[in-house]
């Protein structure tokens, strides 16, 4: 992958929103929308905390940056999310006109960037972003595992 300099700050700063999420006690995905070298948008994972299935970290930072922005169409953005994009969020990220997205830890459950499949490869779509994975893929998974591994431990206790 050809990271662009300032992609580890953007993602470190998705890497925060990340922990607050998960003390909040959502799962840790953080993300950001950035655009020409400014963050236009934030969010991290809040399903729990909103009770709303589509409050993923991408989805919530994608509604931030349409606000600020005043426009539903995001072209020339930058996403960075500490997860591989799901399907759902692919979608919102299509409908965006985001123009780039960048991610940290693979998501071999439900990754639709290349894990389970690649849905940004298909042809048929209207719109495609640049994908690129695995930047500080081992900060970004190692939250999630502590997490899990936390929560494991809680379920084994009570």
């Amino acid at each position: 992958m050809s990271f662009l300099a300032e992609d580890e700050t953007f993602m470190r700063e998705a890497l925060a929103l990340a922990r607050e999420a998960g003390s909040a006690g959502e799962v840790p995905v953080g993300a950001l929308v950035v655009r020409e070298g400014i963050v236009v948008g934030r969010g991290f994972n809040q399903p729990i905390l909103r009770s709303d299935p589509t409050a993923h970290a991408e989805v919530m930072a994608l509604r931030d940056a349409g606000q600020n922005l005043e426009n539903y169409r995001l072209p020339g953005c930058t996403l960075y999310v500490t997860l591989e994009p799901c399907a759902m969020c692919s979608g919102a990220i299509f409908h965006s006109r985001i123009a780039r997205v960048v991610f940290g830890a693979r998501d071999p459950k439900t990754g639709v960037a290349g894990s389970v499949t690649d849905l940004f490869a298909v042809g048929q779509l209207n719109h495609h972003a640049v994908i690129e994975g695995g930047l500080l893929a081992d900060d970004c998974g190692g939250l999630l595992s502590s997490f899990f591994a936390a929560r494991r431990s809680r379920t084994l206790i009570a």
